[in-house]
């Protein structure tokens, strides 16, 4: 569904709808295998949680002397995992084969904005290193305040030797983006569970040569006269994509646009936007968790897409409904904030290791466990990375790679293996529960007001696609007929 709302300029946004979610659901394809206990945590030390890759413009991972960078958010493993986000730090990693990695420590040493710093982007630029990050929390606020803005830190060095990378200041901090209340709804605007303006990811299209910086927003959705209560608190739910342009390419000069795309009474959360091109195609992936769906529509936390044929859209969600990949339902939080990545005519999907074991309804359970069991259920490593075959408007999980394995395009992938995805009664059917409690419940929650699913759902057959790992072949061949991140 697309609208074009009076203040986006005559221009159409893409809107992820009611009917389309309503038909999400774990299938052959979708769903993860069981990842467990980390068989090797590198960084036992370290809870490890959102990372992404230091990249060229041309969305390429660099290369630093041989090696390849990870920026991760990270807290301490003696620190309840509950409680890491109020401490996070950027912590550089770094590989020379994308399978050993390395500590280069902590990215800052003070300066950085915010109280602590949340998840973005990196870009390396003809030698120079910027690194677009969350400015969580007011600094000068003497209590914890969850205010957010879009900022950057720039001019440090990265020098490379036989001894392994080092990252060093002086950094110059500035603010980029702040909400401008009409197509970004500000803190004090929102009347939601959550409030959103973060992870900042840089995009330069390669058919435009145009400088993009996509984030995490909610659209403006205030009560209106007229509406029962119902489609009012409905209206809290208001994720979106948001993104501005750089008219120079300079990294450090934006102008705020209107969201590409848009959850109103879907979904309020719409966490760590960023864009894999293939084929001609935009595809755009989105992490979401299973309490931020409107009422009446649910998901479990997952990777969500949606694909177009320009970066402004206008999108379709991916698979019909959006889900892309999602934890098997014996492990519903086993990972999260996943993030795609290109790979020769493939892509690859890391993310962390949430809480790998545990099968409980909601994570505020979590609380409940004694403390060494909160510690032992949860991962704070990076979890075995995904293979996703993408062919058109539909997606298939390809199986799986190691924990902490990030390959270039020029080194080879083994045979994919899919024989090790959930099948059958182990995936768990139809989700019905009620996205707003934050928990799996039986029966259906509510009716869903948009009408029964698109036409363009994927049936089960038609879904599993099967055939070859290649983003043109993915689709071809037989069927087998069978997502702050917390």
């Amino acid at each position: 569904m697309h609208e074009t709302p009076e203040s986006d300029g005559g221009r159409s946004r893409s809107r992820w709808t009611r009917a389309q979610a309503a038909s999400i659901e774990r299938r052959h394809g979708n769903v993860a295998p069981p990842a467990g206990a980390p068989a090797a945590d590198p960084f036992p030390e370290l809870h490890v949680w959102d990372t992404w890759l230091l990249r060229d413009r041309h969305g390429d991972i660099a290369d630093v002397g041989g090696y390849r960078l990870a920026f991760s958010l990270t807290a301490p493993a003696d620190l309840l995992p509950g409680k890491r986000h109020d401490v996070a730090e950027i912590r550089c990693f770094y590989s020379p084969d994308g399978r050993e990695w390395r500590d280069a420590g902590p990215v800052f040493d003070g300066g950085a904005l915010g109280q602590r710093q949340w998840a973005g982007s990196a870009l390396y630029d003809d030698g120079e290193v910027y690194l677009y990050y969350t400015a969580a929390g007011d600094e000068t606020a003497d209590e914890m305040t969850y205010t957010q803005r879009i900022a950057v830190a720039h001019g440090g060095t990265v020098r490379a030797d036989e001894g392994g990378i080092e990252l060093s200041g002086p950094w110059t901090h500035e603010t980029l983006l702040t909400p401008d209340g009409e197509w970004y709804e500000t803190e004090a605007q929102s009347r939601g569970m959550t409030y959103t303006f973060r992870d900042p990811w840089f995009f330069e299209d390669p058919a435009t040569g145009e400088t993009h910086l996509l984030f995490e927003a909610n659209a403006p959705a205030p009560e209106r006269e007229g509406d029962d209560p119902a489609t009012a608190h409905r209206r809290e739910f208001n994720g979106c994509v948001g993104v501005a342009v750089s008219e120079s390419g300079d990294p450090l000069s934006w102008e705020l646009r209107p969201p590409l795309l848009d959850a109103v009474e879907v979904n309020q959360e719409l966490e760590r936007p960023h864009v894999v091109v293939a084929d001609g195609r935009y595809y755009l992936f989105v992490c979401s968790h299973v309490h931020t769906f409107a009422p009446g529509v649910t998901g479990p936390d997952g990777l969500y897409g949606f694909v177009a044929d320009a970066l402004d859209g206008e999108y379709r969600p991916l698979n019909g409904s959006g889900l892309v990949a999602t934890n098997p339902p014996e492990a519903p939080f086993q990972a999260y904030s996943w993030m795609a990545f290109a790979h020769d005519e493939v892509v690859l999907v890391q993310s962390f290791l949430n809480y790998h074991d545990f099968a409980g309804d909601s994570l505020d359970a979590i609380a409940d466990l004694p403390e060494a069991e909160q510690r032992e259920r949860f991962g704070g490593t990076l979890a075995p990375t995904l293979r996703l075959a993408v062919d058109g408007d539909r997606t298939r999980l390809r199986g799986t790679l190691d924990a902490w394995r990030i390959p270039t395009p020029d080194e080879p992938l083994p045979p994919a293996d899919d024989s090790e995805l959930p099948d059958g009664d182990a995936l768990g059917g139809r989700i019905r529960e009620g996205g707003s409690a934050g928990g799996y419940v039986a029966g259906p929650s509510g009716a869903v007001d948009d009408g029964a699913v698109d036409d363009g759902m994927i049936d089960d057959e038609s879904a599993d696609g099967g055939g070859g790992e290649s983003l043109r072949n993915a689709g071809s061949g037989e069927s087998d007929g069978s997502h702050g991140a917390i």
